[in-house]
């Protein structure tokens, strides 16, 4: 599969060339993980399809880049992975209820 690299406009400082070493925009790889696409709501129920990753139907620009091969989904149903933030969650607390008693 392959990476998509998406660009992010930070705060702060607003340069017009990307060159700088405080340029506002930050490049990251972009990865589409497993579908969530929830095939028995229509039902009331929850059933997806165990597609584990997106690989997209055709080339980029052309209509099938957007549907995965696997599954026929569109890319939106696939779990967004963006490079460095996956880490950052994974490494947060949750908020528990038992700190409110």
């Amino acid at each position: 599969m392959k990476k998509r690299q998406v660009v992010y406009k930070r705060g702060g400082n607003h340069h017009n060339s990307s060159n700088s070493p405080n340029s506002s925009y930050a490049v990251r790889a972009v990865r589409y993980a497993e579908c969530q696409k929830n095939h028995a709501a229509n039902v009331g129920g929850y059933a997806v399809d165990g597609c584990r990753e997106f690989m997209p139907c055709g080339e980029e620009g052309s209509g099938g880049a957007l549907t995965c091969a696997a599954c026929g989904c569109h890319r939106n149903f696939h779990r967004r992975e963006v490079e460095g933030e996956a880490a950052a969650r994974d490494g947060s607390s949750s908020p528990t209820s038992s700190s409110n008693m």
